[in-house]
């Protein structure tokens, strides 16, 4: 019953913001002297990190086509065919699961490229379009200037725990392993621990047990805590194993009478990950340490060029494949390939990424031995990327591009916490459309027609 959903003047309005919002971002893009052009939605399967979802032939029996996952090979193929400035509001495809800020099936971005272009030319076009758009149509009225803060991968885990900081907050964390690991509790024996300093803190010791409830829930680790009182004493949470230590924990968080002092610990990245989501939670209870009404962006550059995938155990792209490794072919044949970075970077908002992003590779020899790492040889990368590799072959300008998310976009300038108030038809959070019945069944004829034979599990 969406359409009658819709009738609310509250719902409606956020539908004809999103319409808002779209035509200003063709408006600037196009001031830009960016062209608009759309790009095939019947494709073929490319790795893009996601399921594909795909169609089936009719006139070719046994072959499938696939809904894209993103224009990315398609733009870059229109920057070797000589058209320098390349935009859309590009439908994209994957069959992944729903969560609060990402909407099932499909969604829309702001994708662009750029010839000729370095990371730095695609920052100022992000810089100049954006910053107005937000402050324009958005709850809160100022956004961040030019030039957006531009922080390393490494920094960003390192200093707010997360690749998406939401740096309206201002607190940072700090590795107390030298001083705390060995304290007798027993969670920190042999662990990574991870600290936050918070003064002014005055949230109640309920607040403070459902925060660290929270941080279990979203990040899997436990949190701590203690404080610094008014009488320089560590009291509450895991004081009673400091107080041999007392003096050295001071010095080394310098602690201030009054202080709050929020802990996570793990091996490295698990530390550090339960740290990021307590450092937005400490932010949310504290108004000092937390900027309001504005929207704060920032950069995220140097991501890994590789990385070990969690499920896999082997080497595999961090990001996007098709990015310039820093340092070239010469990296790439020399370095260890967990020490390379990519001209990869991410636009994060309020610790909401926007967008990904990248110099790219227009090699054809490059990105064959990029591929070589993860172990799809020669052949493999011509056959599942032909239209590139040879187009490459022909000889492509140095491009880069990204493409903004649409529907988070209008979800932060809505103020919405779920990205499916702002869709006029969402689907649930099981890939179904229950209005129209999506996913339904088909007749016999159907699948004939394009030589499909259902074989379902057998129920228990």
């Amino acid at each position: 019953y969406r359409y009658l959903d819709l009738r609310n003047p509250a719902v409606k309005e956020k539908i004809v913001l999103r319409s808002k919002v779209v035509a200003e971002l063709r408006q600037r893009m196009t001031g830009h002297d960016f062209l608009e052009i759309t790009t095939p939605i019947l494709t073929c399967s490319s790795p893009e990190g996601a399921r594909d979802y795909l169609v089936p032939s009719r006139n070719h029996p046994g072959k499938f086509y696939a809904l894209p996952q993103a224009p990315q090979q398609f733009k870059q193929l229109l920057m070797t065919s000589g058209f320098d400035r390349y935009f859309q509001i590009a439908p994209c495809f994957r069959d992944e699961d729903a969560r609060a800020d990402r909407s099932p099936g499909e969604f829309y971005q702001l994708d662009m490229e750029m010839a000729f272009a370095s990371q730095e030319d695609v920052f100022a076009v992000i810089e100049d379009v954006l910053p107005p758009v937000f402050a324009k149509y958005g709850i809160y009225k100022e956004a961040s200037k030019a030039p957006f803060a531009r922080i390393s991968y490494r920094d960003a885990l390192e200093k707010y725990g997360s690749d998406k900081p939401d740096l309206r907050i201002d607190l940072v964390l700090q590795d107390a392993t030298e001083v705390l690991a060995d304290c007798g509790f027993g969670p920190f024996d042999g662990q990574c621990v991870e600290a936050i300093v918070v003064d002014q803190f005055t949230a109640t010791r309920k607040v403070i047990d459902k925060i660290c409830a929270d941080v279990e829930v979203q990040s899997g680790q436990k949190a701590y805590w203690f404080k610094l009182d008014e009488n320089g004493e560590l009291v509450g949470g895991i004081a009673k194993f400091l107080q041999e230590r007392k003096e050295a924990v001071i010095e080394k968080l310098g602690l201030k009478k009054g202080d709050f002092v929020g802990l996570t610990a793990g091996k490295k990245g698990d530390a550090l990950k339960g740290a990021g989501v307590l450092r937005k939670y400490l932010g949310m209870n504290s108004e000092a340490h937390m900027k309001q009404n504005c929207y704060e962006f920032c950069w995220i550059v140097d991501f890994p060029m590789y990385e070990i995938g969690e499920e896999s155990g082997e080497l595999e792209f961090c990001h996007n494949p098709f990015s310039m490794p820093q340092g070239g072919m010469d990296a790439l044949c020399n370095a260890d390939p967990l020490s390379i970075n990519a001209y990869q970077y991410d636009l994060v908002c309020n610790g909401v990424e926007l967008s990904s992003g990248a110099v790219r590779n227009h090699d054809p020899e490059i990105m064959v031995k990029a591929f070589e790492i993860v172990g799809l040889g020669e052949d493999a990368v011509k056959a599942k990327f032909p239209a590139m590799y040879n187009a490459f072959c022909y000889g492509a300008p140095p491009h880069a591009g990204i493409a903004p998310g649409v529907d988070r976009m209008v979800m932060l300038l809505a103020g919405e916490e779920s990205i499916r108030e702002i869709i006029p038809f969402p689907m649930n959070k099981t890939a179904q459309d229950v209005m129209m019945g999506a996913p339904s069944a088909v007749d016999e004829k159907q699948l004939r027609d394009v030589h499909i034979k259902i074989d379902l599990p057998k129920e228990d």
